[in-house]
């Protein structure tokens, strides 16, 4: 699935946007920012002015040059009614205006401190599209071989659901000083084939029809390892982990005992173990194990106690069973919802869904009833509240991106309709600040405040992404914060 950066709503997208679009700042591998399409940028005191000097040597693929008028105009077009609500909503929620100062510098305006708009400028949302593209194009949501970026490559085919060709832009010259070389990069072509399941690309890996596949479940590593002409890596992604995060809008996770005893009643590393063979790892807080804000306090402080979750469901007054051998309360049994959309499933978490179903209904009498539908009928779903768990994980390179989006009481995906102005707060407070040791401590009382004291959240696992390739492959890799792959600019292959 390919979407255009504006709209891209999965991480593994990045490593096809990045290709085509790119960004005003990049990540460094300590979380910290470098100049790419800006030279550089100043914070005003007050935390409410950020100046960006561009670089005045850019060109988009289509002749146009980069300037401050063109950030303006990727920033205008993101405000536009009904185009990226979600990052209206979130991501620039704080944003005032935009100000071309002059064809070198564009400065943004915030109506309060946010530190967030620098992980902003540096993500796919952020990235650059050609003001004549976005003035021209026929489906700017749709993406496609229309759109014109600055990136190292051009997209020239684009065949939705099976593949996107890409061919080298040979004036590409301003890489940022974190990208490994200089210049046009290396391959003058490259196809990214679209292959669903995990086995079929396994397997056109393995014959030799294609040198590098993303995505290999624990089940068909043994296929790659085994052989010498091949080789594996990974990388845990950033952001959040993939948690199941409980709505408390109705019975019965509104009761707190319910939410906790659900966290009890799985094992969650026996689960894990079962699907990915040893290879997950593990989580324990809605932020993932390698965000600097991840709270390692939390490790063994609950989960996979069976005695305790059948005691608190006891005390929540789900003390009966039926025939089958489920909780029951006044005559209703104890069932919650997981709707998956297809189209997002990944690393087998729909195998998953079903472990954790047939282990709590094991240990503690939960009816947990998954259902895998399109993404319509999710979406839907989830707007009636016609579900009781909801399944996600983000690798945003600032954790905090990912909790305001899924805990702020107007999140636009937060489904747990738990509304507290005390979390609003500390969320509000993470933002304001540059400082480092002040954000984590807000982010340590809010991970408390979810986890511990609510048991909002029941943290699975740390998603991680695997790369195959043969070994006439070289700039294999992932990006530093984020830990998804790369795009192909460093990619080459050996006669």
């Amino acid at each position: 699935m390919y979407k255009r950066q504006h709209q891209y709503a999965q991480a593994k997208t990045r490593l096809l946007v990045w290709n085509t679009f790119e960004a005003l700042l990049t990540h460094d591998d300590k979380g910290g920012f470098l100049p790419w399409l800006a030279s550089g940028y100043e914070v005003s005191p007050d935390g409410r002015t950020y100046t960006f000097t561009l670089r005045t040597d850019v060109t988009f693929s289509d002749g146009t040059k980069f300037d401050a008028a063109a950030v303006k105009a990727n920033i205008d077009q993101l405000l536009a009614p009904n185009y990226a609500p979600g990052v209206a909503a979130v991501q620039l929620k704080n944003l005032d205006r935009v100000e071309v100062k002059d064809a070198s510098t564009v400065v943004f305006q915030l109506k309060k401190p946010d530190v967030l708009l620098l992980d902003f400028v540096s993500s796919p949302q952020g990235a650059q599209i050609s003001p004549k593209s976005l003035k021209e194009a026929k489906n700017l949501k749709a993406g496609g071989p229309e759109l014109a970026g600055t990136g190292p490559f051009v997209m020239d085919r684009y065949t939705p659901g099976q593949e996107v060709h890409f061919t080298r832009n040979p004036a590409y010259n301003w890489a940022p000083a974190n990208a490994g070389h200089s210049g046009p990069a290396y391959l003058d072509q490259i196809t990214y084939r679209f292959l669903k399941e995990s086995s079929v690309r396994v397997g056109a890996l393995t014959s030799g029809q294609v040198q590098i596949v993303e995505g290999v479940p624990a089940t068909d590593e043994s296929l790659v390892s085994a052989n010498p002409d091949l080789s594996l890596q990974r990388g845990l992604n950033s952001g959040s982990a993939y948690s199941y995060y409980f709505n408390t809008a109705h019975a019965p996770f509104d009761d707190v005992k319910v939410r906790q005893a659900f966290r009890e009643a799985l094992d969650v590393p026996a689960v894990l173990n079962g699907v990915y063979r040893n290879t997950a790892t593990r989580a324990w807080s809605v932020i993932g194990p390698t965000s600097p804000f991840y709270d390692k306090s939390l490790e063994g402080t609950y989960g996979g106690d069976a005695a305790k979750a059948n005691q608190l469901l006891d005390e929540a007054g789900w003390s009966t069973r039926d025939a089958e051998g489920f909780r029951t309360k006044d005559n209703k049994r104890l069932t919650v919802r997981l709707v998956q959309s297809a189209p997002f499933i990944r690393d087998r978490r729909d195998v998953l869904a079903q472990a954790i179903q047939a282990a709590v209904k094991q240990s503690a009498g939960i009816d947990v009833q998954v259902q895998l539908v399109d993404q319509g009928t999710a979406t839907k779903a989830l707007t009636d509240g016609a579900y009781e768990l909801f399944d996600n994980s983000r690798a945003d390179t600032d954790a905090g991106a990912a909790l305001n989006l899924l805990l702020y009481s107007t999140g636009s995906i937060n489904r747990t309709g738990y509304k507290s102005p005390e979390l609003d707060k500390l969320l509000d407070a993470a933002v304001a600040t540059t400082d480092q040791a002040e954000r984590t401590e807000l982010y340590r009382q809010l991970q408390k405040l979810v986890i511990t004291d609510q048991a909002l959240v029941a943290p699975l696992y740390a998603p991680q992404d695997q790369i195959a390739a043969s070994k006439s492959v070289g700039g294999v890799g992932f990006e530093p914060t984020a830990g998804v792959p790369v795009d192909a600019y460093n990619l080459w292959l050996s006669k």
